[in-house]
């Protein structure tokens, strides 16, 4: 006489019917906040910084949607130039980690001039102002 516990031969061979599937009761979802659709490289554009920076410098002006594009791509272009340059200049000096020391040489040497070395300075009072913040 076989156990009630132990397999048959029919049940081995799959002539059986399935039992239907009974889930554990699912969670409530939380609300999620919508998020915006990213582009391909996982970054949106700098028009927030944009306004932010002009509110700040100029009260009642805004900037037209084709004036953001423009600045957008002039942005992430120079960001690219820099980073660049950076890792040129890491690879050329034999070393693995690129400091803010290639990022100033590589805005100098990009920079025309003035603006060169007046970005660097900017830079590093915003570092200095940013670092005793905290």
């Amino acid at each position: 006489m076989a156990e009630p516990s132990s397999v048959t031969s029919e049940e081995s061979l799959g002539t059986k019917e399935a039992e239907p599937f009974e889930a554990e009761p699912k969670k409530p979802k939380r609300k999620t906040a919508k998020r915006r659709r990213r582009s391909s490289d996982g970054f949106d554009s700098f028009a927030t910084y944009f306004r932010r920076v002009l509110k700040q410098v100029h009260q009642g002006l805004s900037l037209s949607q084709e004036a953001v594009k423009v600045m957008d791509s002039f942005v992430k272009d120079i960001f690219e130039q820099i980073a660049t340059e950076a890792a040129r200049l890491v690879r050329s000096s034999k070393r693995s980690t690129l400091s803010c020391r290639e990022i100033q040489t590589s805005v100098r040497l990009l920079l025309p001039g003035e603006m060169g070395k007046l970005a660097v300075s900017n830079a590093n009072k915003a570092v200095i102002t940013y670092t005793t913040g905290k």
